[in-house]
């Protein structure tokens, strides 16, 4: 699907357009198959641009059109960059939108034709996120494989075809890693009033969540399996998790938490 005569054209090339590029160049996608808008890349991005021998432009080019139009810029500015990309769309592009809170709806009113919707989240900066999508009824089933396979390069994607469904998705993963880190900041605080120097709690904490995801990463077993095995009867993990997992404990915060961000993605796509 995607050829020089029927590029891929990454719109934004920052944190997440950047990392999903490399990923295509690593994976050995060829270079001349992909074209980047972006005004204001950094100068490590203009070099990695370079030395593969990606065509960079600062606007869109007249006489392009788009197998895949990719578009990873922030939702903040998105209506004014979609207002300059109409000329890239043709009757076979399927234009891809990595931002959130930016509807199916909202592109097909301003470009048009197959639209996908997705939420990606931070880890996929390093190979080790996950994607939301959802398509429209204009995508067939060959170009959905094709942005499949584009998409996992950065880890697993996991299709969806109720398009409310993304304000959950967004809350729990798309959100996620900044509950993570959270967690790590209140386990260091935590341990630092428990009398640890501040930055011995901040080590420790930091390796244990970082080990604690990896180990769950390789391990066939489940989250709850995995707690279990941790979980000595009336030992010290014992006495931790009663208190996270009384009625008032960690749960009902985290439901409290993740409704909020959902309800603030809806707010968002309007």
């Amino acid at each position: 699907m995607i050829s020089a005569a029927n590029p891929l054209v990454l719109v934004g090339a920052g944190n997440m357009g950047g990392a999903m590029l490399s990923g295509w160049l690593d994976s050995g996608i060829d270079p001349a198959a992909i074209v980047v808008i972006d005004p204001k890349t950094t100068d490590a991005m203009s070099l990695r641009l370079a030395s593969a021998r990606v065509r960079l432009e600062t606007v869109a080019p007249d006489g392009l059109v788009a197998g895949i139009l990719m578009l990873a810029v922030k939702p903040q500015i998105m209506d004014n960059v979609v207002a300059g990309l109409g000329g890239l769309v043709g009757p076979q592009t399927v234009t891809l939108s990595i931002a959130a809170g930016k509807t199916i709806a909202y592109f097909e009113e301003r470009l048009g034709g197959a639209v996908v919707r997705t939420i990606p989240n931070t880890p996929a900066m390093i190979g080790r996120g996950i994607t939301g999508a959802v398509a429209n009824a204009a995508v067939s089933a060959e170009a959905k494989a094709e942005i499949d396979r584009l998409l996992s390069v950065c880890g697993p994607v996991e299709w969806v075809e109720d398009e409310a469904l993304i304000d959950a998705i967004t809350a729990v993963s798309g959100s996620g890693p900044a509950y993570v880190f959270y967690l790590v900041e209140c386990m260091a605080e935590a341990g630092r009033k428990c009398g640890l120097p501040a930055d011995l709690a901040m080590r420790l904490a930091r390796a244990t969540v970082t080990g604690a995801g990896e180990l769950m990463h390789q391990s066939p077993d489940g989250a709850a399996t995995l707690r279990q095995n941790v979980t000595s009867p009336n030992g010290t993990t014992a006495a931790a998790l009663a208190v996270l997992m009384a009625d008032d404990g960690i749960q009902p915060l985290f439901d409290k938490a993740l409704k909020a961000a959902a309800d603030r993605s809806r707010e968002l796509a309007g």
